[in-house]
């Protein structure tokens, strides 16, 4: 049996620092049980998508980037975030085109999470690329770097199991696409 949770009041923003791609502050908050004023950080930032991309001859396209939380390259998916306004389709498209020169056939949603909803109120939509062919070389944006990497489609399993994708989000995206699959969604 599930209880009721009532809503916390906010009862003040605090100051904001804006960092370009997130904005932090901590906001007090009145405890419901209580009454008493807590603080909480928050950590405002743009919606984000991740794209698997799939050519036709059924490889991965896969990114490898430096990422600076792990001060290490991770394997992931392309990626990014959303622009104010535009259609998270739109934006898987063109982050995929963007990171890796690829431009996909069809584009089919998988579904969206909150990537950490203690902290941030955006959400990380997932897309599943079809039928994706290399145009270009990519246009990566000032301060990335980025190695493009194909990977034979039936690999993910191995590659997640064996730690060689470590990136929950893009963990997600895969299991989101299974999921996709198994409930009989189209591909």
């Amino acid at each position: 049996m599930s209880q009721t949770v009532k809503p916390w009041l906010r009862l003040r923003h605090g100051l904001q620092h804006d960092y370009r791609v997130i904005k932090v502050r901590e906001d007090r908050w009145a405890d419901p049980r209580t009454g008493h004023e807590q603080p909480r950080v928050l950590v405002d930032c743009s919606d984000w998508v991740n794209v698997i991309a799939v050519t036709p001859e059924d490889q991965l396209v896969l990114v490898r980037q430096f990422r600076f939380g792990i001060q290490s390259p991770t394997l992931e998916v392309p990626g990014g975030m959303v622009e104010p306004g535009e259609d998270p389709a739109v934006a898987a498209a063109r982050e995929l085109e963007e990171e890796t020169g690829y431009v996909p056939g069809r584009v089919v949603p998988l579904g969206d999470v909150h990537p950490n909803p203690a902290l941030q109120p955006n959400r990380c939509f997932s897309y599943l690329a079809l039928d994706c062919v290399k145009h270009h070389a990519g246009r990566q944006d000032e301060g990335e770097d980025i190695a493009v990497e194909l990977h034979p489609r039936a690999d993910v399993p191995r590659l997640i199991l064996e730690g060689h994708i470590t990136h929950s989000l893009v963990v997600v995206a895969f299991f989101l696409e299974r999921l996709r699959a198994e409930s009989g969604g189209s591909r």
